[in-house]
């Protein structure tokens, strides 16, 4: 019954999983999909710069410094995420604005 469990909550994420992955490659929304493809684009030159150990290793580095500059520098980090997204949430209702047939998300 426990295994049972499992599985049942494992196929709920899954399920997840496939409808946004669904719906990022057949385009449904077309400002999330651009930035898979520009995201996509961009592993591109990751990939030809690093081989995968390196990558690993980096990431590992990632995991457990970050935090810790994170937690000593953190109003400087908000601030300056904060701007970022207004920024590019600026951007992005710019380009759906211009863009016909795109249909704004609906606030929920």
């Amino acid at each position: 019954e426990a295994f049972h469990n499992y599985v049942n909550a494992a196929m709920v994420h899954i399920n997840r999983a496939l409808k946004l992955i669904i719906r990022l490659f057949l385009v449904e929304d077309l400002v999330d999909s651009l930035k898979l493809a520009v995201f996509m684009w961009l592993m591109t030159y990751v990939g030809a710069v690093f081989n995968g150990i390196t990558l690993l290793i980096l990431a590992e580095l990632l995991i457990f410094s970050v935090p810790i500059v994170y937690e000593k520098y953190k109003t400087q980090i908000d601030h300056y995420v904060g701007i970022a997204r207004d920024q590019t949430k600026s951007i992005v209702e710019k380009i759906q604005a211009k863009l016909p047939g795109i249909a704004k998300k609906k606030a929920e």
